[in-house]
């Protein structure tokens, strides 16, 4: 409707979202899945205590949330051993990430990342007239360094990196990492998306006042609270304090900040929520082997499989399997399409998957 008087930025965007949730497709589908794999969440669940603790403060949900999410952050900050005034907690990294291409990008400004990396984060640059450079992944993993080049050659104000990646699995070291920090051009910010970091064999080595840095985490994925939407940054104590200037002060649920506590104060169940991913991966990879195909090395809850094709096969694979039952993703951009992202499950969900990948690969590659 041309009435509508929204901006001419916005006018400009193409109707898309970043991802198809699964409910949607189970419903153009008619049929819930069998077994959910696509959406890298934690199947194995979220500690009991952060349950419980949960459907305690359900009978207090008439009540606001703390603006501040004071007793969260102090135990995330004691945690890191880094003060509270470092960490900002928001509603996923997805909201984080809006709040600080709000700060940080005005209409023109240019950004980093890499062609096939998180989507959502391209959308809040798009969204605030951002204008964004891509290069491609090196090797199945993110490119520091090109990063860095790319980010001098445009004058970036910002730059994205997942450390692990999504959706590849694939990790950096932290030499790697303290390099591209060496790299990054006067100017620009280099934003570490850490949301698989308990996965990893260890965080970077980034000090908490090194100004050229914000890294992100998450209780989504380790912990299991992905529908909670539990996020925080954490960032030089200046930056931390521009957040309180745009972000949504009652943003956060009020259960979704007692729960996380809990989950928080639950290292018992970490540990075997890490366990569990470890075996799922390792079931995974000789899923992937049977079937003749190679699995990537995976430092995250989810392994990515080369289908030895191209981006049609591996679609062909998704349709496939979504036929029968099971929900996978797959990567975005070539040459990285050419996979399947399976998310970490249960034994039965794998069975499930086991039993249908045949089929799909029988499918998608034309054979009876």
């Amino acid at each position: 409707m041309s009435d509508i008087r929204i901006t001419p930025l916005i006018r400009s965007l193409p109707n898309a979202v970043p991802f198809v949730g699964p409910e949607t497709l189970e419903r153009v589908r008619g049929a819930p899945f069998d077994a959910r794999l696509g959406a890298n969440e934690s199947i194995f669940g979220p500690s009991p205590r952060a349950i419980q603790a949960m459907r305690d403060a359900a009978v207090e949900i008439w009540k606001y949330p703390d603006s501040t999410s004071h007793d969260l952050r102090h135990a995330l900050a004691a945690q890191n051993g880094i003060a509270p005034e470092n960490i900002v907690v928001g509603e996923g990294i997805d909201g984080l990430l809006g709040y600080l291409v709000r700060l940080m990008i005005a209409p023109g400004d240019t950004v980093v990342t890499s062609d096939g990396a998180y989507p959502t984060f391209n959308y809040h640059v798009t969204g605030y007239g951002g204008v964004l450079h891509k290069v491609p992944y090196r090797d199945d993993h993110e490119d520091p360094a090109a990063l860095m080049v790319r980010a001098a050659e445009v004058g970036a104000r910002l730059v994205y990196l997942a450390n692990p990646d999504n959706p590849m699995g694939t990790w950096h070291d932290g030499a790697a990492l303290t390099a591209a920090l060496d790299a990054l051009p006067d100017g620009a910010m280099l934003v570490l998306d850490e949301a698989y970091v308990e996965f990893a064999p260890a965080a970077a080595p980034v000090h908490i006042d090194d100004p050229r840095v914000i890294r992100m985490r998450t209780f989504s994925k380790a912990y299991g609270m992905a529908g909670a939407r539990v996020g925080y940054a954490m960032g030089p104590a200046a930056l931390i304090a521009e957040f309180e200037k745009v972000r949504n002060h009652f943003g956060m649920n009020r259960m979704a900040q007692v729960g996380a506590l809990a989950a928080l104060e639950d290292a018992g169940w970490l540990a075997h929520v890490l366990a569990e991913v470890a075996a799922a991966r390792d079931t995974i990879a000789r899923i992937a082997t049977e079937n003749g195909l190679r699995s990537i090395p995976s430092a995250t809850n989810f392994v990515s499989i080369d289908c030895g094709g191209d981006g049609a096969l591996a679609r062909a694979v998704v349709d496939g399997l979504a036929e029968r039952g099971v929900f996978v993703r797959m990567p975005f951009a070539a040459p990285q399409n050419r996979c399947i992202r399976v998310s970490c499950g249960a034994p039965a969900d794998l069975e499930i998957f086991q039993a249908a990948l045949p089929g799909a690969l029988a499918g998608a590659r034309g054979l009876p």
